[in-house]
């Protein structure tokens, strides 16, 4: 019989391939569903091979998700170039247009991710780091400092764009377009209601 192919490769080649079989099995099937040893079968190679590159299915289940997180977070990074109110428009064209490239599969990953603190820790990480780069391009904009109200105002808003980008998967009534209006146009709400009419003029350019 013949070898798999896993085995003519690198163990940085072997690692990547196994995250992309990860990738595509966790998003087909909830994280309850699979056993390791159905995703060795399924990626043609020995459930030892698995094992020997993640200990445990959680193990391989958070290498998973932590790699899509970081695919996440290099494609929304601000451009330094554009004005803030271009730039964090262009940061949601881009999350959306990552999240359309997954759409069959983006609410069974999350779901199944609610299963797996240290999955969580990533969400709630990625979730941190945009709402500071929200409030660091306010600050410049604005050229003042946000206020804490502002603050929990866009940690909020988060919140708000994750359940209506999940609400958006399900749906083929709304468009893309539609979509990310409604997420400035939220934002923008927000800031205004914290009481920072100003800074909600500066996000809107």
């Amino acid at each position: 019989m013949a070898q798999p192919a896993y085995t003519r490769l690198g163990n940085d080649e072997r690692h990547r391939l196994l995250l992309e079989l990860g990738a595509r099995l966790f998003t087909e099937h909830a994280y309850d569903e699979i056993s390791m040893a159905q995703i060795a079968r399924e990626g043609g190679v020995s459930k030892a091979l698995l094992y020997h590159y993640f200990p445990s299915k959680r193990e391989f289940f958070v290498a998973t998700l932590t790699e899509n997180a970081a695919d996440l977070v290099r494609r929304v990074a601000p451009d330094p170039s554009l004005p803030p109110a271009q730039a964090l428009i262009a940061s949601l064209q881009a999350y959306v247009g990552w999240i359309a490239d997954h759409r069959d599969s983006y609410a069974k990953l999350l779901r199944s991710a609610a299963a797996v603190p240290e999955v969580d820790a990533t969400v709630r990480e990625v979730r941190a780091s945009t709402a500071a780069r929200i409030i660091d391009g306010l600050a410049e904009a604005s050229g003042e400092q946000p206020s804490a109200l502002v603050t929990v105002a866009v940690a909020g808003w988060l919140w708000f764009m994750d359940g209506a980008i999940l609400a958006w998967v399900e749906r083929s009534d709304v468009s893309r377009e539609e979509l990310i209006g409604l997420l400035v146009g939220s934002l923008l709400g927000v800031l205004t209601a914290a009481g920072a009419d100003a800074l909600a003029q500066a996000a809107h350019g």
